[in-house]
């Protein structure tokens, strides 16, 4: 990595796509052997019953699935008994390895009718379902999947189902230790792009637009055999100048011009682990060799709300006890916070607790209400309000955001983060 403001320099090599498959499907192996028990035994589920229907998947079921498998097939319904030592897929064809197909369509035609013979001679206490007011990834089991499931079951266990919220967000949030040591990488290769793209090998100033370069990186993902979750943002704040005026509105197409402070928020897909990334960039003004000392200080006073934020993590500590926490200690040094903070994994936004929202700085209910757990990986997104005297006092945002893993005592960051601007250079 050539970027400047590292811990450390890494370039990876992005494996191709069977090896991907293979890497992924022994981490699957190892989570549903190990992890689903643990968390099964811990909220006292003895069944655990995921449905789906082809393109309707549930977010926990589509992260159970071979790499191969690229939705649901039909019906696929995946059912853990014995307190998720044992595991059966209820559909006309077994998944992958994980899970033996236990429904011949031949002997019983009704889907449903088999999954509930299956669990009769389970006969579990308490069987969990994916239904959640509280947690769309608990709540992956649609309404007619749902209607039919329970009409299948008898009397006696429809009075034992529950809600699986608590098991879908500690499967999907927790990582295994291989996940951690590829999430380095993951977070490498994104680190290089960024830097790639906040340099003068892409950016021309006075002739590249932010639009422009949203669209590089878009390219340069698909070009490296990556994936993306969403469209890169690119803004510009400037001198007596523009600026991107809300968190809710999208930022205009504008020409970079010298003088610039330029922001990006930027995330890849890779071996199913997400990134959600923000840096910023300045454009040297001819004649200048760094950027103005306002700036400078402005990045510093971001790293200081990061470091802030990384002390209030402690396990079984709520995001919203974690938010108000290291807002009030930000405060008291002078730092003007927005914290807005969230899981990270198999999805961007991930399940777990959110650690406040731009337009929620009280707290979240719900969401923020879920505690902080071992083994689990954050995008430390937030921005710090500042005043650059160059800039005849303009208030500038400095919107910072990197990943960083907790690991019931400490949390650190993954692939390092930024401390210095990306600087480029002005022709002329």
């Amino acid at each position: 990595m050539t970027g400047p403001g590292y811990d450390r320099r890494v370039t990876i090599e992005i494996l191709p796509h069977r090896e991907r498959a293979a890497l992924r499907d022994a981490w699957l192996e190892e989570r549903l052997t190990d992890l689903v028990p643990r968390l099964m035994a811990e909220h006292g589920i003895d069944a655990w019953v995921l449905a789906a229907r082809e393109y309707n998947e549930d977010p926990a079921l589509l992260t159970m699935l071979p790499a191969t498998w690229m939705a649901a097939r039909r019906r696929t319904i995946l059912a853990f008994t014995d307190g998720g030592r044992s595991r059966a897929a209820v559909s006309r064809y077994a998944v992958g390895d994980a899970f033996p197909g236990i429904w011949d369509p031949e002997s019983e035609p009704d889907q449903w009718a088999r999954l509930a013979e299956h669990l009769v001679q389970a006969d579990p206490e308490r069987i969990a379902v994916d239904r959640s007011p509280g947690s769309a990834f608990g709540d992956g089991l649609s309404a007619a999947e749902h209607d039919a499931m329970v009409a299948a079951l008898p009397e006696r266990l429809r009075d034992r189902l529950v809600s699986a919220e608590d098991l879908a967000i500690g499967w999907l949030e927790t990582r295994i230790p291989a996940e951690r040591e590829a999430y380095r990488g993951v977070c490498a290769a994104a680190h290089e792009i960024l830097a790639e793209g906040l340099s003068g090998r892409v950016i021309l100033p006075g002739s590249t637009t932010t639009d422009d370069l949203e669209w590089w990186f878009r390219d340069r993902v698909a070009g490296l055999g990556l994936g993306t979750w969403f469209h890169p943002t690119v803004s510009v704040q400037r001198a007596g100048g523009a600026g991107r005026e809300s968190f809710a509105a999208p930022p205009p197409d504008t020409t970079i011009e010298p003088g610039d402070l330029i922001h990006v928020d930027f995330g890849i897909v890779y071996l199913g682990l997400h990134t959600d990334m923000q840096q910023h960039a300045y454009v040297l003004r001819p004649g200048e060799t760094a950027p103005p000392a306002g700036l400078v200080d402005g990045l510093a006073a971001g790293n200081r709300l990061q470091d802030v934020l990384l002390a209030e993590f402690a396990e079984g500590r709520t995001g919203n006890e974690i938010l108000a926490a290291a807002r009030a200690s930000a405060q008291r040094e002078g730092i003007r916070p927005t914290i807005y903070t969230h899981p990270i994994g198999f999805h961007g936004h991930g399940a777990g607790p959110t650690i406040g929202l731009w337009d929620r700085q009280d707290g979240v209910p719900g969401a923020g209400d879920r505690p902080v757990r071992r083994s689990t990986a954050y995008s430390i997104e937030l921005s710090a309000a500042v005043d650059v005297p160059e800039w005849d006092g303009k208030t500038v945002s400095i919107m910072l955001e990197e990943e960083a893993f907790f690991d019931g005592e400490r949390i650190d960051w993954i692939d390092g983060r930024q401390t210095e601007l990306h600087l480029v250079a002005s022709s002329g």
